[in-house]
């Protein structure tokens, strides 16, 4: 059987023995593939070992699944409340099911998910859970990676972690939108409000306003501790100055985010995926140009970060 175990000794990505499902870890950092269940119909007793699974790969996956609309609520619903996503709105009859199509005939500098981030930290309440489908998938491309952000807080020294323990992280969403107001000035038929071709339903004013989170959070679960910023979202810390903070929080999302704690996901048609967004980071590839990509996403309604 395969190491399982971080080369660094502070983590332990191996599979569990459980009655209904079967984990395959993808990587030693985080993730594993989840097989023996048909996610259109999940009783309680398989979504607690998936959810356990969850907890202790931070990121699951499940090939070869066809779900409907309605089969994606459920499995939200059976993890807790709807999120309230802060970018898109649903398909219609679904509005918790958010469409993330990028036809084959748009080019664009940038896609939805791109660069390291944790979803919609910005808000008060970050979502605690995604579900992702995917449907229609380019022949190459458009991988999605993870980086473990509870392995992230344990390599950082005693000392960094004594530091860091108190600080507030301002999480706002002012570079995103500048980043789309740059995308639109260089596209003539652009809009603010839309990446590629995905319209956004955007609340400007709370993007930008958004909110100090703890630095170190702590998940509500597992009680595991682990590092809340990224290189998106986290733009200040409470109490400092900009060139205070900044040196800190760039070293710490370039930490977290070294290839050492992270695993690649290659999609393909029909595959779901899972991610805790309390304890791990994400970004999307803009590299199939000339592909349609179609995918799906729901959220679970997440706490305020402790």
């Amino acid at each position: 059987m395969v190491n399982s175990v971080h080369p660094t000794g502070l983590f332990d990505n191996s599979a569990k023995d459980y009655q209904h499902i079967t984990s395959h870890p993808l990587a030693s950092a985080m993730g594993a593939e989840i097989r023996g269940v048909d996610l259109s119909d999940v009783s309680d007793d398989v979504m607690a070992e998936i959810e356990d699974a969850l907890y202790r790969h931070k990121m699951i996956f499940f090939r070869d699944q066809e779900i409907s609309f309605t089969d994606h609520e459920n499995l939200i619903l059976q993890l807790g409340e709807f999120g309230t996503d802060a970018y898109t709105t649903g398909v219609p009859g679904h509005p918790n099911v958010q469409p993330l199509i990028k036809e084959a005939s748009v080019t664009t500098k940038s896609v939805f998910g791109s660069g390291w981030h944790v979803d919609s930290a910005f808000l008060e309440c970050p979502p605690s859970i995604a579900i992702n489908y995917g449907v229609d998938i380019p022949p190459y491309g458009g991988d999605t990676m993870f980086a473990n952000a509870v392995l992230a807080y344990n390599s950082l020294s005693p000392a960094m972690q004594e530091m860091i323990a108190p600080l507030k992280v301002w999480m706002s969403g002012k570079n995103v939108l500048a980043n789309m107001q740059s995308e639109k000035q260089s596209q003539e038929s652009g809009k603010v409000g839309a990446i590629g071709n995905i319209e956004l339903d955007l609340n400007t004013q709370q993007m930008l306003e958004g909110f100090y989170h703890p630095m170190v959070r702590t998940h509500p679960v597992s009680g595991e501790k682990s590092l809340y910023v990224d290189k998106i979202y986290a733009c200040g810390i409470e109490g400092m100055t900009e060139d205070e903070s900044r040196p800190l929080l760039d070293f710490l999302s370039s930490f977290a985010t070294q290839e050492s704690f992270t695993c690649r996901l290659k999609w393909e048609n029909n595959t779901v995926i899972m991610w805790d967004n309390r304890i791990c980071l994400h970004q999307a590839f803009n590299d199939y140009d000339g592909y349609r990509r179609e995918m799906y996403r729901a959220i679970v309604m997440g706490e305020r970060p402790v």
